[in-house]
């Protein structure tokens, strides 16, 4: 993380550094983006980098943003994760080392991957947002 913790906690939410920087969970159902069905993009809460758009989201039927595919697969870095008795594979992002969520293979296809990720990890900038954001190059995913 390029930021320590005391910036973090002052830029962040409560529940975004909860999540992000603590590992934590949001409610299903409860969160911000779980329903979202906007064009956009999809950028990790603490560095900003693309992370997901909208072209991959899916309605996974737990409660969370759900993708089958990031933008940078370099981006999103998986980590063995075998806390709570089980063994998941972690999603975390690569510039920010924010925790995303986590990784599981019954997604749709082309990769047959779901990202299970929390709203709190991510902020959502609309389509016609990307220019004024410095996204603009993004801007390229969505034509036909």
């Amino acid at each position: 993380m390029s930021e320590n913790k005391d910036e973090l906690r002052d830029k962040l939410t409560p529940m975004q550094y909860q999540v992000a920087c603590e590992c934590g969970t949001e409610p299903p159902f409860d969160n911000e983006y779980w329903d979202n069905k906007e064009e956009g993009i999809y950028v990790d809460v603490i560095s900003g980098e693309p992370l997901f758009s909208s072209l991959t989201k899916f309605d996974s039927g737990t409660g969370w943003p759900s993708f089958y595919e990031a933008i940078k697969e370099e981006e999103v870095v998986e980590v063995k994760d075998s806390t709570h008795g089980m063994v998941r594979i972690e999603a975390r992002s690569k510039t920010g080392d924010a925790h995303l969520g986590h990784v599981f293979p019954d997604g749709p296809q082309p990769t047959g991957l779901r990202y299970c990720i929390n709203s709190a990890s991510l902020r959502f900038i609309p389509k016609n947002k990307l220019e004024e954001e410095g996204l603009g190059e993004l801007l390229s995913l969505f034509e036909e």
